[in-house]
């Protein structure tokens, strides 16, 4: 007998007067998968995570945790937690405090809330912080409280809205590796809320892209970033160039809408005139990254295109210089996407 989905929505829609912020999500996660929904502001992914948890009703659909309808169920009576940006603890109550509350709700014991407590702060690497108060800690210990505070009550699904977002770069990319450990030892379905498609990319078995309300596309983070469906999931998970018209002709031999990724576009260093595949372009700008550098350039075929190359050699003083070089660029036919409907 097959295990239902952790969380399944049928026809989700939510209005909020005129404005329509969800519209028609059909969705299914799987238990115990990490499942990351991104997209830009006001694409619709913290409205659907906020019906998830029962503090939106939706305008029409129905959700379902673990096959069991819970649309009209107060977010008390779904067995989910949430981890909100701003952390939500209690200033006035210690660490360990703020890992007992929801026990405390749920009337757990004392002694055995004290237990759980100090196992779920060792399992975020916090033993014997327990009687510090929010306000001694440093941000990334916030986080790691609000997470053993989530996760001690067991719940099937853990709901994270954008809970790295407060978090300077180092240590938002070292609690992404973090994080997905973390899911792994708990086994439970996370379902992570982001507008980065760095940390979407790091952390997710699979991704949906939200677009204006709708789902623009579904899949692996490989799938999603190496065979993007349409121009806006190209355009908003990495970097990307649309080819169309001549230069598609020119460089690929054939008509059509294409999608081609900065890394699998060559560069040429050479004053000869281009023959077979490779058009002459023109290095625009100049963007060094330190461990790559991207370079724009413009083609006389067309559109400006986005190369990018690993600087195993070059420095930033070298990259530079070849701003106004011409160049011959290529691309390997099986290294592009063709959008059926662009």
């Amino acid at each position: 007998m097959d295990t239902a989905p952790a969380i399944e929505l049928s026809g989700l829609r939510k209005t909020f007067g005129s404005a329509v912020a969800v519209d028609g999500i059909d969705l299914e996660i799987a238990d115990g998968e990490f499942f990351s929904m991104l997209g830009p502001s006001g694409s619709g992914k913290t409205t659907v995570l906020r019906m998830i948890a029962g503090f939106e009703r939706p305008t029409a659909g129905r959700v379902r945790l673990g096959g069991t309808d819970v649309t009209d169920a107060a977010p008390f009576q779904r067995d989910v937690s949430t981890v909100f940006q701003d952390y939500a603890l209690f200033p006035h109550l210690s660490v360990r405090q703020n890992v007992e509350y929801g026990l405390a709700v749920r009337r757990v014991g004392r002694a055995e809330r004290r237990e759980l407590a100090e196992g779920a702060l060792a399992g975020v690497r916090m033993t014997g912080f327990g009687d510090r108060k929010p306000g001694q800690l440093s941000g990334g210990q916030r986080q790691r409280v609000a997470l053993a505070r989530a996760l001690v009550v067991r719940p099937k699904v853990l709901l994270l809205d954008e809970p790295l977002g407060a978090l300077d770069l180092k240590l938002r990319q070292q609690m992404q590796v973090e994080l997905k450990q973390l899911q792994r030892d708990a086994g439970i379905t996370f379902v992570f809320v982001t507008h980065d498609q760095e940390e979407a990319l790091t952390m997710s078995d699979r991704i949906a892209v939200f677009e204006h309300g709708h789902l623009a596309q579904v899949g692996t983070a490989a799938e999603i970033y190496e065979r993007p469906q349409t121009e806006f999931v190209a355009g908003f998970v990495g970097t990307s160039t649309v080819l169309t018209g001549p230069a598609a002709v020119a460089l690929l031999g054939r008509p059509g809408t294409f999608v081609v990724r900065p890394e699998r576009v060559r560069l040429a260093r050479t004053e000869s005139e281009p023959t077979g595949s490779a058009i002459a372009g023109t290095i625009a700008e100049v963007v060094y990254l330190g461990a790559t550098t991207r370079y724009l350039v413009d083609l006389e075929a067309g559109p400006r295109i986005t190369a990018s190359e690993a600087n195993t050699e070059a420095t930033a003083a070298t990259a530079a210089q070849r701003r106004g070089e011409r160049v011959l660029v290529s691309i390997r036919a099986g290294d592009v996407v063709a959008l059926e409907n662009p």
